[in-house]
Parts: structure tokens; C-alpha cells; sequence
């Protein structure tokens, strides 16, 4: 790392982040060449280093995507919480099972049977700290360094962080309006085991994609899980938001009619509080123990007193009510997002209309690279996660995303606002 490469960074880079490469390459340690191979494969990740940027005062944050907690009934909570530990402190603060609570994982059938799954048995259910560890836990169980898994093209960067650590290969299949299309990911399947690949598990996101916002279309769902069985691929699907349909009819997940298939990882993240770090896995029976092992090995046992907070309040709150409630929210604030972008934005952009979850994906024209942008958007008062994030990819992305769901109406309007001349500028430059 020079300080030419680090001046020419300068203008694309937050000076926080400049600040942290600068401290990295002057800091060698003889140390480093203990690393591992997979260590230099884990990356910092641009959606939290954005993250950490929105929390400046005065700065719209159209970037994170976090739930409305304040709708939340916060005070009884905390006194439930209080409870829990005063009568039931030996239990909560203590080691539990590896495997989650029997209370629990009964729960999460219900929640699984309220989107559609109705054949979910409490022993194949293995509770995590969030989904990002059973994503992790997955990778583990399945992948060798070299082998390769399907993604979306976007993806959930998250995930592209775990499959990076674990160095396996991630090639994406494009989505159209109606999310994954089927027959670019029969093409990619063959074109991959005819060069010998070894293909472990198709990454998906059916219900408003994490970034884009696009549902997979009904009629493509069992034939993208026919697809797999047909060339021996397991299914991983990530469902955080499908209880958030706008509309109140969520649809059924790719699971529900392909038990032995699918691997199925759901949330309380999105539908209740991310803080709780609480997850799960809906594994199939024949490859149950094998994942909890995985699972056990990393955490030992997710956190007691969380679980039991989470079963407090699927057992003695309104949670139905409380998920109608972050639909009409965020049903509200992505209106509110499209109105102003609509509003705002000058020609030659298009973006996704959610019917669902957190975000709307913008693209540019081709040519404008959305990564040197964030920091003009910073200093016009907005932030947003560029493209590029989602991707494996090294080229420059034309894309960015917005997200509505922890912000009110009017603030996203001004976000909106505050950041079109930011992409204006950009096209005119072409």
C-alpha cells in the first residue's frame, strides 16, 4: 500500500475508512504470517462500514437495514426480561441445550406453520445466533475449499462474507423482474459440472431479496428446487422477510413441499429484534445431526435468557399483531420511498417496487460506478449501500440500495431528495 494508491483512494473512500487502511499498512506485525489462508479471505464489510458512518448526526441514513423497533412494546419487555432472570435465573443464566430449547423450537414450527410450512417437526429444528450463523454452520458442514455455491445475482452480502471466509467459489445466476429464472440456472449448473466444478448448495433469498427487494415468482419456485434434485444440489433458503409481505398473504416458502431438499433458516431479527441474535435451521431429518454438531461446535448453546425472552413473547404477546404492525409501517415508508424517488430522480434511472421487507434496488446507466458516489451522497447529507457490495465481483457496479424500513416517511423523502442531484451529476458526467 502506497501513499499514491491511498491519495488515489481519497476520492473514492470516507475518510474513515482511508484512516483505517493507512493504520493496516503501517502496522505489520510478525504475527501476520500466522494468519491462515482463509483468514485473508474474511473482508470488512462495506454495509457495516457504512453502517457505522450513518450514525453522524445530521446524516440521513437510507443505508441499514433495521426493523422499527420503537413500535415495540419496549417497557413490558423490559419487564418480562426482569422476570425471567428473578424466577427463572438459574435456567436462564446458565449453559442450555446445543440444539435450542424443546419450548422454543415447538414455537418456531408455529411461526414456520404461519408461512407455510405445516410438516416441521421440533427435533430438525436447530436454534442459532441468527441466520448469519446458520449460514455459516452450512458452509461448514458442506463446502471444501474449491467448491462452488450458487447465488443470486444480488446477494445478500453477508453471505458472500461467509462463503468468502470458508473459500469456496460463489457464481451468481441473474434475476429478472420475477427474481431467479430458471433456465440461466439450469445453463449455469451444466456449464459448471461440465468443467468439473463440484456444486454444494444453491443460496437463495426467495421473499424480497436482500438487496433488491424482488420476490421469487410462484410459478418458478419448484422448478429452481426440481432443478437442484435433478444435479444433486441442496437448497439454502434465507427467508428473514417473508412474513413481511405487504399484502398479509405470505407465500410459501420453497421448503414447504420439499422437505429432504431444502434447508430452511429463518429469523426473529426482522419479524421481532435483531439484538437477541436469535435464529434457526430447518434441516432435513437425514442431515440433522450433522448440522447440529456443526452447530454446537461453534456456539456451544445460543444464549438461554434470549430464548426465553423470544418464547415469552411468542407465548404471551400479540406477535401476529405486533408483524401487522411492521407490515403497515413499512408498507407506508416503501410508498413514501418510491413517491420520492419518483419525485426526485432524474431520467435515466429505474428501480424495484418491493412488495415486501426493507429495500428498493436503484440502477444507474451503464458507466456510472455507484461506489465513488457515497462519499458526495455523505456530503450531502445522505449514505446508501453502493452495488458492488452484493456481488463477488470486482467490476464496478451501476446499482445501489435504499432502505426504508428504520426511517419515517418524511425523512426518506429528503434522503431522496438530498441524494438525486448526487446521481444527476453522476449521468451528466457520462
Amino acid at each position: 500500500m502506497t501513499h499514491e494508491t491511498l491519495d488515489a483512494a481519497a476520492d473514492v473512500l470516507p475518510a474513515e475508512a482511508i484512516d483505517a487502511i493507512e493504520r493496516a499498512a503501517t502496522s505489520a506485525h510478525r504475527h501476520d504470517e500466522l494468519f491462515s489462508e482463509r483468514a485473508a479471505n474474511i473482508k470488512q464489510s462495506a454495509v457495516r462500514d457504512v453502517f457505522d458512518i450513518s450514525l453522524r448526526p445530521g446524516l440521513v441514513s437510507l443505508a441499514g437495514g433495521s426493523p422499527y423497533l420503537q413500535s415495540l412494546p419496549l417497557e413490558r419487555l423490559g419487564q418480562t426480561a426482569a422476570k425471567i432472570i428473578a424466577e427463572q435465573g438459574m435456567t436462564a443464566l446458565q449453559y442450555g441445550s446445543g440444539q435450542g430449547t424443546e419450548e422454543l423450537r415447538a414455537q418456531i414450527c408455529e411461526v414456520m406453520a404461519a408461512e407455510g410450512i405445516l410438516d416441521a417437526d421440533p427435533r430438525n429444528v436447530v436454534v442459532t445466533a441468527g441466520s448469519q450463523s446458520a449460514q455459516d454452520v452450512a458452509t461448514k458442514v458442506f463446502c471444501d475449499p474449491g467448491d462452488v455455491v450458487l447465488v443470486e445475482e444480488p446477494t445478500y452480502v453477508g453471505a458472500l462474507n461467509t462463503f468468502e471466509a470458508y473459500q469456496v467459489e460463489v457464481a451468481t445466476v441473474p434475476m429478472d423482474e420475477h427474481g431467479l429464472v430458471p433456465d440461466l440456472l439450469e445453463a449455469r449448473i451444466a456449464a459448471l459440472q461440465t468443467a468439473g466444478r463440484n456444486i454444494k448448495f444453491l443460496y437463495t433469498i426467495p421473499n424480497f431479496n436482500n438487496p433488491s427487494g424482488i420476490t421469487l415468482a410462484a410459478e418458478r419456485r419448484q422448478e429452481i428446487v426440481d432443478i437442484c434434485r435433478k444435479a444433486n444440489i441442496l437448497v439454502l433458503e434465507d427467508n428473514p422477510y417473508g412474513l413481511l409481505r405487504f399484502d398479509g398473504k405470505p407465500w410459501a416458502p420453497l421448503r414447504a413441499a420439499n422437505p429432504d431438499d431444502v434447508i430452511y433458516m429463518g429469523s426473529f431479527s426482522k419479524i421481532f429484534a435483531p439484538g437477541l441474535r436469535i435464529g434457526w435451521a430447518l434441516v432435513p431429518a437425514h442431515l440433522q445431526r450433522r448440522y447440529y454438531l456443526a452447530s454446537e461446535a461453534v456456539t456451544l448453546c445460543p444464549s438461554t435468557l434470549n430464548q426465553m425472552l423470544v418464547s415469552a413473547y411468542l407465548r404471551d404477546y400479540d406477535w401476529k399483531g405486533q408483524i401487522e404492525t411492521y407490515r403497515g409501517l413499512y408498507a407506508e415508508r416503501c410508498q413514501a420511498m418510491l413517491a420520492a424517488l419518483a419525485e426526485y430522480m432524474p431520467e435515466g434511472l429505474s428501480w424495484t417496487r418491493p412488495e415486501g421487507g426493507f429495500f428498493v434496488w436503484v440502477t444507474l446507466p451503464e458507466g456510472v460506478d455507484t461506489y465513488p458516489l457515497l462519499r458526495k451522497a455523505i456530503d450531502a447529507g445522505v449514505v446508501f449501500i453502493p452495488g458492488a457490495a452484493f456481488t463477488p465481483s470486482d467490476e464496478p457496479s451501476n446499482k445501489l440500495r435504499l432502505a426504508f424500513s428504520a426511517v419515517p416517511p418524511e425523512t426518506i423523502a429528503e434522503g431522496v431528495r438530498r441524494l438525486a442531484p448526487v446521481l444527476r451529476d453522476a449521468i451528466a458526467a457520462l
